[in-house]
């Protein structure tokens, strides 16, 4: 069949992100015979007269949109960054030009299927890990039956192939040029139970490794073949507890892999010979998902560890010259004024890392932490958490609590908040023809002590 992908983001914050789903899920449908052609919202600059020539020329006999985000999930511009509305255009814009099913997908979809599907005007759905069930759902399609108006991909058992991306070279050169960055995937899954987290519902809870092999094999081709400043490794979790992430950075070292890449990492079980690995493999940055400010914030939304360990971490991190990064959440499950203040000491505590805050929790169906909220009345009985809808802890007042931490932050290049103010940031270095992941960059270490017959570094 010809199928044509439509990546609907527009999204540009952190910074502009190729869409790696659906060049995966291209990849899969060219490998068994489909004819793909990619269209991408943003690289097209979101103009409704790009995608209609596409249609026109190409007449596909499906078309599939992929979802990436459904909001910014930042409490303080709710409403501004809403994706659903330009959803629900595409989908009419589709239907204006052709008779063909239109098929969604993608993690944002995933998160609210029924409400998303009925709201978009779409056809059919495909719920999770998408390969297979697209696959699927196509055959049924060329032989004239009616699939379920909503697939569910199957989650994928340890040792099954995770499909290489095929991404459109146009589209990929984008945003190669809007930020260098490029994204990869080498597991899927995540075992953690933290209350508010959506990965184990699209992913699963097992871990799901490709084989390093196969990872380096597509960073060296996409690396000889587009102009890659950096990677991003998109795991839920880089620093798996079953070590595939250490398997796959020595695998690096060891073919030569030159490229720096960042990753999203736990503050759990990292030390320094496993740092000192990494860095040999490229590691240029660490992102850590603190996610709250004490120990009581971290126990109200499930966390595995305490804020000594993310100190701990942290402190690595510096002493090995690796610019780190803490995402932390206030106002959730258990903050009190106390606990603001207890935490707003410990952010101190964090020395030159990079802290980027936010307050309130987005909420989504499915999670324990929507579950609390209807416990408490926070949100009504009938929620969809369509529109955004953010957690506040019951014993803060947000206004207030916006206010305490502007305020602590103020005056230091290393502390963003709100999160707009580290966007701005950002778009500024972006003008300057900066690329890259950038917050690194608001990291200064000291030079380093002259060495005899070497030249001092500076990070």
């Amino acid at each position: 069949m010809r199928v044509l992908l439509v990546a609907t983001n527009t999204e540009v914050e952190p910074y502009p992100v190729a869409p790696l789903g659906m060049a995966v899920i291209a990849g899969t449908l060219s490998s068994v015979g489909h004819e793909v052609r990619q269209h991408d919202s943003l690289a097209a600059s979101g103009l409704p007269d790009a995608l209609r020539m596409v249609l026109r020329e190409f007449r596909p006999e499906v078309v599939g949109l992929s979802l990436r985000n459904i909001d910014n999930v930042d409490s303080l511009t709710v409403g501004s960054h809403w994706a659903l509305s330009g959803v629900r255009e595409v989908v009419a814009l589709v239907r204006s030009e052709l008779d063909a099913p239109v098929i969604m997908g993608g993690p944002g979809f995933s998160l609210m299927p029924e409400e998303i599907l009925n709201y978009s005007g779409a056809d059919y759905g495909v719920v999770g890990e998408g390969e297979a069930a697209t696959c699927e759902l196509l055959a049924m399609l060329a032989h004239g039956q009616t699939p379920p108006r909503i697939m569910r991909g199957r989650t994928r058992i340890p040792g099954e192939l995770i499909g290489a991306a095929m991404h459109d070279p146009a589209i990929f050169a984008h945003y190669l040029r809007e930020s260098g960055v490029a994204g990869i995937q080498t597991k899927r899954g995540c075992p953690k139970t933290c209350s508010y987290c959506t990965y184990p519902t699209l992913e699963g809870r097992s871990i799901r490794a490709r084989e390093p092999g196969a990872v380096v094999d597509d960073i060296l081709r996409m690396t000889a073949e587009h102009d890659v400043h950096e990677l991003f490794f998109t795991d839920a979790v880089f620093n798996d507890h079953e070590g595939h992430w250490l398997l796959l950075a020595e695998e690096m070292v060891r073919r030569g892999v030159s490229v720096p890449w960042t990753g999203f990492f736990q503050p759990g079980e990292l030390y320094r010979d496993e740092l000192r690995l990494c860095v040999r493999s490229g590691l240029k940055a660490v992102e850590l998902g603190t996610d709250a400010a004490t120990d009581a914030t971290l126990r109200g939304i499930c966390k595995d560890f305490d804020f000594a360990t993310a100190e701990r971490v942290s402190t690595l991190c510096l002493s090995e010259r690796i610019p780190c990064a803490h995402f932390v959440i206030f106002g959730g499950p258990g903050e009190t004024a106390a606990t603001i203040t207890e935490g707003l000491h410990n952010m101190e505590r964090l020395g030159d890392a990079v802290v980027c805050a936010f307050l309130g929790i987005r909420v989504y169906p499915g999670t324990a932490l929507f579950r609390q909220a209807l416990r408490e009345g926070s949100l009504p009985s009938d929620a969809t958490c369509l529109q955004p809808s953010y957690y506040f802890s019951p014993d803060i007042d947000p206004a207030e609590a916006q206010e305490r931490i502007a305020l602590a932050f103020r005056g230091r290049r290393d502390r963003l908040f709100p999160p707009s103010k580290g966007q701005e940031q950002m778009a500024v270095m972006r003008r300057f023809g900066k690329r890259g992941i950038l917050w690194d960059t608001l990291i200064r270490f000291p030079q380093q002590p002259r060495q005899e017959g070497a030249s001092a570094t500076v990070a």
